[in-house]
């Protein structure tokens, strides 16, 4: 990616064009603030657009459900809890959805605004941003951050939470790894300062309440603070470290994607048909789900036995009590009726009979005492044998989710080494296309019956210097060169070069797109992916350096066609033919 790169965003107030550089937005820190309706999420989604138009993937996270509207254009994969969503997902999935972002180029809205659960929200925001940081200190490559209402993350007030933290951190260590972050909020006066004056590029939409109007005479200059009140919608105070006037003020253009966080009126609302990934990534995070689901349910099965278990053992335990009290009453009563003066007090000089059916009666009763001890000992052993299983089975878990891991890491491996060795097939199949552009076999043709085209062997007899003159003519043909020689040479070779070193695609598959829009342009990213086999984001990642480099025009979104001068060059070499 070249450092030059820019997208344009807006115009500035003396009618020329506002470019921001793609390389600040991506790893700088940038701050977005505006009163509701004043244009920042509108801001925001401009910046989105043009960065996913040049094929640069980015994670935004959404808090009230409005950026589902860039999927009317963009391939995106919406996550959250709603139905809505493409994938419902929890903190397990964080480090998946890192993963995608980072190394699959997904771009993601990451929808917290379903969650009942505030918790969950806040503990998947966190596990997924510190994913990203992790992951970047290695990768080191440049994505950006977008957070909604910043200020609920990182207060000014105090009340900062561990979520807060990484996301100051972020702002003040991942540029050096390439994690950019966009702070976006309505009340300035609420964010915390620190992250406020770190940012090296600041939008200001109109602000009316003192207390934010305070800030910007702060940060800016006390002139300020009462000019911003007076914009209108969509006009901003653009302030940035890299140009050379401190303040401009700008009026951003609309977003050109489906606006889902306008106000509901009164006219019908008609959802656009929105785009998605492919459903072999949404399968990979539902088998995360659906895995959980598994292991959680196994768990309150067992936790559900181990109580019955729990509480036959305590009603045991009661009967035997039980049945010791009537023993001990037994003993006592025929310890009483064996004495000889109870025996003739009681039973009127003593009865043997007596005797025997309280002694039978107590050896019942300790066997039934010692009938439910064994059972008790026996569903005690049960219950040892079920929490050993219980712990087995987490060992296990803890286990697969180590092999998982192992697994995937390898699973990364091989998705490198395989996209190693398709670049090494496509660098090949170029050298040898100019091996055999160079090694020009040449076919004899002849005017003579003997011989047709050059096809066979001749062997000429020995001629006179008349005889040779008065031989036939003898011409050679060079083998038909690939289509693709057509756009090699000096004049659009470096181009080339750079375009596929600034994207994931080589200057063979360049030269195979530019055949592809020669023949049948002007032509969507989609279809000139499918005509050349690569996959839509690499190839428009491509398009968007080839339109840097002047070898290809944009006559319409994502739309694309050979430049003026390439054509001009190729009719020139048709009429030179």
């Amino acid at each position: 990616m070249s450092d030059q790169r820019e997208i344009l965003v807006g115009e500035r107030d003396d009618g020329t064009d506002l470019y921001l550089p793609v390389v600040e937005l991506l790893t700088g820190r940038g701050f977005v603030t505006g009163k509701s309706g004043s244009g920042k999420s509108n801001t925001a989604s401009v910046i989105a657009e043009e960065l996913l138009e040049s094929g640069f993937p980015l994670l935004i996270v959404d808090t009230d459900g409005e950026y589902y509207g860039l999927k009317e254009e963009y391939e995106m994969l919406h996550a959250g809890a709603d139905e809505e969503c493409d994938i419902q997902i929890g903190p397990e999935h964080a480090e998946q959805m890192a993963s995608l972002a980072l190394e699959e180029n997904v771009p993601v809205i990451l929808d917290v605004s379903g969650y009942l659960d505030e918790e969950v929200a806040d503990e998947l925001l966190r596990k997924i941003a510190r994913q990203l940081f992790v992951k970047e200190k290695k990768l080191k490559k440049p994505f950006l951050l977008v957070v909604e209402e910043v200020h609920e993350y990182i207060p000014e007030g105090g009340g900062m939470g561990e979520t807060g933290r990484l996301l100051i951190k972020i702002s003040k260590r991942g540029r050096k790894h390439g994690l950019g972050i966009l702070g976006i909020s309505q009340r300035p006066a609420d964010v915390k300062k620190d992250f406020i004056t770190q940012a090296n590029w600041l939008v200001w939409h109109r602000l009316t309440w003192d207390n934010d109007t305070n800030v910007v005479g702060r940060i800016i200059d006390t002139e300020y603070s009462e000019l911003v009140s007076e914009l209108n919608d969509g006009q901003g105070f653009v302030q940035t470290d890299w140009m050379d006037v401190d303040v401009r003020k700008v009026q951003f253009r609309r977003k050109r994607t489906f606006d889902a966080g306008a106000t509901p009126g009164l006219d019908d609302f008609e959802r656009p048909e929105l785009k998605s990934v492919s459903d072999a990534l949404v399968g990979d995070l539902q088998d995360i789900s659906e895995r959980k689901d598994r292991e959680e349910s196994r768990i309150l099965e067992l936790e559900n036995e181990l109580e019955k278990k729990e509480k036959r053992i305590e009603t045991l335990e009661d009967e035997l009590e039980s049945a010791r009290d009537v023993s001990n009453a037994a003993k006592q009563m025929a310890d009483a009726l064996t004495r000889k003066e109870t025996l003739q007090t009681k039973l009127g000089g003593g009865d043997d009979e007596e005797l025997r059916r309280l002694h039978d009666e107590i050896v019942d009763l300790e066997t039934e005492r010692d009938d439910l001890e064994d059972e008790r000992d026996e569903l005690q052993a049960k219950l040892d044998e079920r929490t050993n299983r219980i712990e087995t089975l987490e060992g296990k878990l803890s286990s697969r989710t180590e092999t998982v891991d192992r697994l995937r890491e390898e699973n990364e491996r091989l998705r490198d080494r395989v996209r190693d060795l398709e670049t090494a097939v496509e660098t090949e199949e170029v050298e040898e296309s100019n091996a055999e552009s160079t090694d020009e076999t040449e076919i004899l043709q002849a005017g003579g019956d003997d011989v047709e085209f050059g096809f066979t062997s001749v062997e000429w007899p020995s001629q006179t210097e008349s005889d040779a003159d008065e031989s036939e003519e003898i011409t050679t043909a060079p083998e038909p060169k690939p289509p693709e020689a057509v756009f090699e040479g000096e004049w659009i070779d470096d181009r080339l070069e750079r375009a596929a070193e600034q994207s994931q695609c080589t200057a063979s598959t360049a030269r195979r797109a530019l055949v592809v829009l020669a023949r049948d342009g002007p032509l969507e990213s989609a279809a000139i992916a499918d005509a050349v086999g690569r996959s839509t984001v690499a190839v428009q990642g491509l398009c968007s350096e080839l339109l840097t480099e002047g070898v290809v025009e944009r006559p319409v979104a994502r739309t694309y066609t050979l430049s003026d001068d390439v054509r001009s060059k190729l009719d020139a070499m048709a009429s030179a033919e």
